[in-house]
Order: structure tokens, then C-alpha cells, then sequence
């Protein structure tokens, strides 16, 4: 199944349109959403999943409508991971990260020696098989986060949609999980909401938002792309080049 694309998304939240009419198509590898607080960036990101019904507009999964697809269906083909992402307490890590392969699987199948293996890859990507048989509820903020995010990866889905998976981590564990992303991205589409600019820069593309519409989507190294990041936090930052890399810094003067 090729792309992902939003076609004049509209969200209105009580009185507040969240989202105006916005049209992206979401471009093989890894992309970082990023922008202000109250841009538009988790509402955009839950409508691209599938979990929030637009008020006008449409996404498209490989030409074809996302409402249209059936639950299951949909979920095979996108994988989420939620920005307080819920699972039992009760259940081990490993327990947790082996939901991820249901919406292959079904309610009543019998994982086989794939799904274990995919499961073991994933709890090891996300650096997470040293807490496998303890409860979630033991487990510190970024432990958590880590469990979640192999559950994610354990659905072994095409698109892996992502909103604010460095929440809890420490910058190893941040370093670690952009390599992650940006090794996933050969094989499928990563798209990731991110607050951490210069995070979000090692991405190979952003989508810069401001008051619920994009105001740029291009390279992550594209001037113009930099340009439109740094108007739309009122040039309190300045993007700079670091050797063969960009990030963002305060910009005191």
C-alpha cells in the first residue's frame, strides 16, 4: 500500500478550529511535525491515524479513504503510539508489547514463531527486554515509554505514527531512539510529533505548523523550511549548522 495524504483537513474542537483545511502528503522515511504549542500538530497526527474524524477533508492510505477502511484494516497498516500512551498495569512488559501484533493476528490466533520474533525485536529496538517480566505499573516514566513504543513497532505496520515518543526519556535514551527512527525509515514511514527541535532536525523531513496549518514541509536541511521554523516561534530560535547536522539554539541577542 503506497502514501499517506491529507486532502483540506478541517477540526473544530468546541469553538476553536484546531485544524484549517490542510493538505499534505507524507513523504517515504522519516517525518517530524513540529511547531508551537496549540498549532494543530497531535490533532493532525490522530486524524492521519485514523482516531479523530475531521469535520471536512479526508486521508487517503494508498489512494484509497481512511474512513473507509475497517478498524482492523487500518490499524495493519498504521501503527500509533498515543502522547500518554494507556495499558494495563497488570499486565507484564512483554505482555504489553505482544498487543502490538493483534491487528495481524486477530482476538483468537495463536502468536507463532514470527510474531515472537517480532516482538523480541521490538522490545530490543526500544531498549526495553532487560524489564520484560515486571508489571507496567512498576516501571518509571521512560521505562514506560519505551514498552509502548515496542508495541508500537511490534505491529509491524508500514506507517508508524508517533506523537511526542521522547517524553520521559533521557537524552541517551532521545540519541538512541532518533537513530532508531532514522534506521526505520528505509523500510517504512515514520512520522513523529516532536518538541525538541533540534530532535526534530535529524529527521529527513519537517512539517512546520502554525495556527492549525502547515506553513512549510520540505528537507529538514532546506533554508526555506528553517526559515518558516524560525518565524513561526517568533525568531526566539536560530537553526545552525553542527558539523554535517542542524540544530536549533536560543537566540539571545
Amino acid at each position: 500500500m503506497s502514501g499517506l495524504a491529507a486532502h483540506r483537513l478541517t477540526v473544530h474542537l468546541g469553538q476553536t478550529t484546531v485544524l484549517r483545511e490542510v493538505t499534505l502528503a507524507l513523504p517515504p522515511g522519516w517525518t517530524a511535525i513540529v511547531g508551537p504549542n496549540g498549532a494543530g500538530k497531535s490533532t493532525l497526527l490522530r486524524c492521519l491515524a485514523g482516531l479523530l474524524k475531521p469535520q471536512a477533508g479526508e486521508v487517503r492510505l494508498g489512494g484509497r479513504s481512511l474512513a473507509s477502511l475497517a478498524p482492523r484494516e487500518r490499524a495493519q497498516h498504521i501503527a500509533w503510539m498515543a502522547q500518554q500512551g494507556e495499558a494495563t498495569g497488570e499486565l507484564s512488559s512483554r505482555e504489553v508489547v505482544q498487543l502490538g501484533r493483534l491487528p495481524q493476528l486477530g482476538l483468537f490466533a495463536e502468536p507463532g514463531p514470527r510474531d515472537h520474533a517480532i516482538v523480541q525485536q521490538a522490545m530490543a529496538d526500544a531498549e526495553c527486554e532487560a524489564w520484560a517480566e515486571r508489571r507496567l505499573h512498576e516501571l518509571s516514566g521512560g521505562e514506560r515509554q519505551r514498552v509502548l513504543l515496542a508495541r508500537a513497532l511490534a505491529v509491524d505496520a508500514p506507517f508508524l505514527l508517533l506523537d511526542e515518543p521522547t517524553t520521559h526519556l533521557d537524552p541517551p535514551h532521545q540519541v538512541a531512539l532518533v537513530r532508531l527512527f532514522q534506521r526505520l525509515a528505509r523500510q517504512r514511514t515514520v512520522v513523529s510529533v516532536l518538541h525538541d527541535l533540534s530532535l526534530a532536525l535529524q529527521a529527513d523531513h519537517l512539517v512546520v505548523m502554525q495556527g492549525g496549518q502547515v506553513r512549510a514541509l520540505g528537507a529538514a536541511g532546506d533554508a526555506r523550511v528553517h526559515a518558516a521554523l524560525q518565524e513561526v516561534f517568533g525568531h526566539a530560535l536560530r537553526i545552525q549548522r553542527v558539523g554535517e547536522r542542524f540544530v536549533a539554539i536560543p537566540h539571545l541577542d
